[in-house]
């Protein structure tokens, strides 16, 4: 649910309330990420601080409050829609990775500063980093009791006290028992004795649950211990528990209230304990410590176990996406005869992708927030449409939209960009199209050595745009969960530069990524074509090993309209058949009249 656009007068205000709460606990600033207990991409509601401070609604991002200044780090996915949203009379905005908290500090905060942090939102090596620039200076950065944003924040939500749910093994293709033993045996060869689980797609995959704390991810807010004896503490509100949770855990799995998680690491004195430094705020390993455990940063076992799909998830993804495929086919019929009435905006076509898929009754919700994105706000990768920003779909335009469903087999995402007519698209937009669809069949195409890291392919998705001077400022693919979050770690597709997480990552068979290269020209449009590939081992391993290969999964038509087939190259073309015509076989089944004749007209050879 989105959160209720607040007027720049109500903004101010709070600013100013934080301001004066800071003054009283004797803090120069404070540090408000995009967070919760978890480090988690997506939050509920009731973590939605830095919405609530400014205004800013993108998914990612930070913002350093000090009494006199005021500044939003965002990275180049939302430099537009920063400006868009955050008040200029009373913000500054940073970029990063050109810049960072601990940067700014470095360069503007007072000799003597003091800075608060919540250590409950951040890792340990953010806050390290900020404690060395500010120590340089004479101050320091101080860990707050208690959020002051939560202090000043009157109507703040409450977390989410739904059920967990029980994920059944024939849908997860493993049980919890086998993961947790898996685990068990890591631990003991590894000579530790408890790892601390605290990523909420960890804790689901490992305990096979879900839930419907987080809005469009099917996670439920906890926490787990595992063991080597294998066997578990499961900390989560009592009122989200009910006896069938009780049952499908087991007696290995111990149910223990939320609040008693801090208490249970300072009560591990002489234990090692495995603690993922990217996954857990700094408060973790400082709770184990101050109880006088060993802290071993490894990462969290479940991620590379939970990221390589089993064939029970890879079939899961497939059935969901032909489901899935119909509705946007549905979609795109739609689009293709209301766009160019003129009469359709944002808001209502996004409305429309949702009662399509509705139909199906297994949709247990969209995977994120749908991006419906008119004419310029398709220049923003990551937009997010609300009443204030509705645009019209004009005639004669690009529309993309990118979307996802979540069903119990699986979680999708997909993006597509059509042209509104009646009229032909101008020659730079079929251009800049078909370049973006070259870097995706090429991607797709690719077969790899095993071992291959995700930053080595990302090239390929980009050589035909870089050929005529041209770029995207986002990665070209990220990992996808199965019912689980639609950005999973930790393989990711996108240039190495920068040290951007995953880039190193050798892919794997069974990881799931998305193929998502595109073009965007500010103030004017933007392309994007995904799909969503499962690594498979490849037929052309042999004498140099092992090699790897894309399962394209997704099945939607491309928009030919917007396709320059003299630009593409036999092979090209040979992809572009054989996938419309795959698309045309799983699909077809599922529709009627109209929409079936625009699907066989649109899945035409090339």
């Amino acid at each position: 649910m989105l959160m209720k656009t607040p007027d720049e007068q109500t903004l101010a205000a709070r600013l100013k309330a934080l301001r004066e709460e800071l003054a009283k606990r004797g803090l120069d600033g404070f540090i408000v990420p995009i967070s919760d207990e978890h480090m988690s991409e997506y939050v509920g509601d009731y973590a939605q601080r830095l919405e609530w401070i400014s205004g800013f609604a993108g998914s990612a991002g930070s913002a350093l409050v000090m009494q006199d200044r005021a500044v939003m780090f965002t990275d180049g996915r939302y430099t537009i829609q920063v400006r868009e949203q955050v008040d200029p009379a009373h913000w500054e905005y940073e970029s990063v990775p050109q810049t960072s908290i601990a940067k700014w500090l470095k360069e503007n905060a007072k000799d003597g500063a003091r800075i608060g942090y919540d250590a409950w939102l951040h890792d340990r090596g953010f806050a390290k980093a900020v404690h060395a620039v500010l120590q340089a200076k004479g101050g320091e950065i101080v860990e707050v009791d208690g959020n002051p944003i939560d202090a000043v924040w009157d109507d703040r939500p409450a977390p989410s006290p739904a059920k967990a749910l029980p994920y059944e093994t024939e849908l997860a293709g493993r049980s919890s028992a086998e993961k947790r033993a898996e685990i068990a045996e890591w631990l003991k060869a590894e000579k530790l004795d408890a790892t601390v689980i605290s990523a909420l797609d960890s804790v689901a995959w490992l305990l096979n649950l879900r839930g419907e704390d987080v809005t469009h991810t099917p996670v439920t807010l906890s926490y787990v211990i595992a063991h080597a004896d294998g066997t578990a503490d499961f900390f989560i509100a009592g009122e989200k528990v009910s006896p069938e949770l009780t049952q499908h855990l087991g007696n290995a799995v111990r149910i223990r209230e939320r609040m008693d998680f801090e208490g249970a690491l300072k009560d591990m004195k002489g234990k090692r304990v495995a603690v993922d430094p990217a996954l857990s705020v700094a408060a973790i390993p400082q709770a184990l410590e101050e109880g006088g455990a060993v802290v071993v940063a490894e990462r969290d076992p479940t991620i590379v176990p939970k990221a390589r799909k089993n064939a029970v998830e890879q079939q899961g993804q497939r059935d969901a996406q032909i489901r899935d495929g119909a509705a946007i086919a549905k979609y795109l019929h739609y689009l293709s005869v209301e766009g160019p009435k003129g009469e359709l905006d944002e808001l209502k076509a996004a409305a429309q992708l949702l009662a399509f898929r509705k139909e199906y009754p297994d949709l247990k919700d969209i995977s994120f927030d749908t991006i419906s994105a008119a004419g310029p706000h398709a220049a923003l990768p990551h937009y997010r449409v609300d009443e204030n920003s509705n645009l019209p779909i004009e005639p004669n335009s690009v529309f993309l939209c990118d979307s996802g469903g979540q069903y119990p087999d699986g979680t999708t995402d997909i993006t597509r960009t059509v042209w509104i007519g009646p009229d032909a698209p101008p020659a730079e937009v079929v251009d800049r199209f078909t370049r973006v669809l070259k870097g995706h069949i090429a991607l797709a195409r690719q077969v790899f050595p095993d071992g291959t890291t995700g930053g080595q392919l990302d090239v390929l998705a980009r050589m035909h745009l870089w050929q005529a001077g041209l770029d995207y400022a986002h990665g070209t693919g990220h990992g996808v969960g199965a019912y689980l979050a639609v950005h999973e770690g930790p393989q990711r597709i996108a240039k190495p530069a920068g040290g951007q997480a995953g880039t190193g990552e050798p892919l794997r068979s069974g990881m799931i990524c998305s193929n998502e290269p595109g073009f965007y020209k500010a103030g004017e449009y933007g392309i994007r074509i995904e799909n969503l590939v499962i690594i498979q081992p490849s037929d052309k391993s042999g004498d140099f090993g092992d090699f790897l290969e894309f399962e394209t999964t997704t099945f939607a038509p491309i928009d030919r309209t917007l396709v320059d087939a003299e630009m593409l190259t036999s092979e090209e073309r040979d992809w572009w058949n054989a996938y419309h015509a795959r698309t045309r076989e799983l699909l077809a089944p599922q529709l009627e009249g109209d929409v079936l004749a625009w699907l066989e007209d649109a899945c035409q050879p090339i």
